[in-house]
């Protein structure tokens, strides 16, 4: 009996459930809310906010505050030092090690064993049952290995058993014995901090195997894809491995890497589906091939609310539960999770395309930023940077904006700044090695991108004519008042248009 045919059962018994989102997803939310404030409630934070006396939602929003990662910090620290029952019930061993904030290089953020159990791990579960239930009876997922590509972690503050790292390395060591059987490369290889020695290892592992399915980011894992060309001397991937049939694919857009990949991948049959599986928790499947929506996990360990752009960074903003979100509507996400993250604003903005069942597009991010590449650069990092280069160099920066430069055929890629000096630099070069290299101390994520020239390039620096910043916002109709030049795009149409009144 083929495999797929015999696993299907197992994961598509969750299928009736998830049908249930279409008319149940406000009460599925409602009673993750009562389990959370149950839970809460055996915390010092719930103590704090009387998690015992709330009752309701409206409770709940009214007398627990909105958090950030820098409001929440110094109990994070304490969870981390071996502290019980701060945030969550009993001692967090785990904490993902995401990109780093105003004030810091990294965030750690708190992965409970309920968390990974009722959030991570479901969302895994869901997302082959999807799969499956699309697919079947053309797939044979369950009928070799996933190259899953994962990052490394270290120890805790020497705390026994306890680690920090990147998510998808926390995923690993918690992989079930079965999944353990389907995954490649070997745990020692997937574990390992240099990436340029795991890329070459993981090659040479995973091209002896039966490869079906691929987890991992984009941007890495075309690195990784790369490498196994060059080893087993193909053309194309789906020589390789000619059962590859999807991609599972997260964490940064995939839109500049479609044509690449199908470049890459050239079998007719290959897949791609994308998942929103976060450091913060597991938040959305895409679950229809034909629409790149993905659907709302309403029963996972998470409680979602949401705040309207327009209101987002004011003093009191509006916030709103689930069931009073509009349909294309831009929102910033709020989440109340089993890892101890309380009202806690997660960074991304998110827009609805329905509510029968509630499903939505990734939008961006609540800051100016980049994060093309997995990098995660956000203006404050920019501004610090800037700061650095012109006092080592004596230059003096007047405007500028920053895009990303997609990848090409050849994997490479980088950022590319357009930056009106009022005093220029005396060398420019220098200049931008010094910039490109304060980014690096500065945000964690940038400087893993950056390691070794393997993925993101060193910055590419356009120097503005006098007088270009000027001229674009007239050219728009913004020049005056309070409109500003955009300093990071995810995107390159305004730099775009920057550099053709450069020329």
């Amino acid at each position: 009996m083929n495999l797929t045919t015999f696993l299907r059962p197992h994961f598509t018994r969750r299928l009736p459930t998830l049908e249930t989102y279409d008319t149940d997803a406000e009460r599925l939310q409602q009673e993750v809310l009562q389990m959370l404030l149950r839970e809460g409630a055996k915390t010092e934070y719930g103590r704090k906010y009387g998690f015992d006396d709330l009752k309701t939602y409206e409770n709940f929003a009214e007398y627990t505050p909105l958090n950030t990662y820098e409001t929440l910090k110094e109990s994070i620290d304490r969870m981390r030092h071996g502290e019980e029952n701060v945030l969550w019930p009993g001692q967090v061993q785990w904490y993902a090690k995401s990109s780093g904030t105003t004030n810091d290089k990294s965030k750690f953020i708190p992965v409970s064993k309920q968390g990974l159990k009722d959030t991570h791990s479901k969302g895994t579960y869901d997302t082959l049952a999807f799969y499956l239930k699309n697919y079947y009876p053309d797939t044979n997922i369950c009928f070799g290995k996933s190259l899953f590509l994962g990052g490394s972690h270290a120890p805790n503050y020497n705390l026994p058993h306890s680690y920090v790292g990147d998510l998808s390395a926390i995923l690993i060591e918690n992989l079930s014995a079965f999944a353990n059987l389907v995954r490649t490369p070997s745990k020692s290889t997937a574990l390992l901090s240099d990436f340029e020695e795991k890329r070459d290892r993981i090659a040479h592992e995973a091209v002896k195997q039966r490869v079906v399915s691929l987890s991992g980011v984009p941007s890495w894992m075309l690195s990784v894809l790369k490498r196994v060309l060059e080893v087993s001397g193909k053309e194309s991937i789906d020589q390789v491995w000619p059962h590859l049939e999807v991609f599972f694919h997260g964490g940064i857009s995939f839109t500049p890497y479609r044509q690449i990949y199908r470049d890459l991948i050239r079998s007719d049959k290959m897949r791609y589906m994308e998942t929103y599986n976060a450091s913060e928790g597991f938040f959305g499947i895409q679950n229809n091939p034909d629409d790149p929506s993905l659907l709302l996990m309403v029963d996972y360990g998470v409680f979602f609310e949401f705040i309207p752009m327009e209101d987002f960074g004011g003093d009191h903003p509006r916030v709103v539960p689930l069931q009073d979100v509009e349909v294309g509507k831009n929102y910033a996400m709020i989440i109340s999770t089993t890892n101890g993250l309380w009202r806690y604003e997660i960074g991304d903005t998110v827009r609805f395309t329905s509510k029968n069942p509630y499903k939505f597009l990734i939008t961006g991010r609540t800051k100016s930023f980049i994060n093309a590449f997995g990098e995660e650069l956000i203006v404050d990092n920019a501004e610090k940077g800037l700061h650095a280069a012109c006092e080592a160099t004596g230059a003096e920066v007047s405007d500028y904006t920053a895009a990303p430069v997609f990848m090409d055929k050849e994997g490479k890629c980088r950022h590319q700044w357009v930056i009106e000096f009022a005093k220029r630099p005396a060398n420019i070069d220098e200049f931008a090695d010094i910039l490109d290299k304060n980014l690096q101390k500065i945000n964690s994520d940038y400087e893993a991108k950056r390691f070794k020239d393997i993925t993101l390039q060193p910055l590419e620096i356009v120097v503005a004519r006098p007088g270009l910043f000027n001229d674009w916002l007239k050219s728009r109709g913004k020049l005056g008042g309070q409109h500003k030049v955009p300093r990071l795009c995810n995107n390159r149409d305004i730099i775009e248009q920057v550099l053709a009144l450069n020329s």
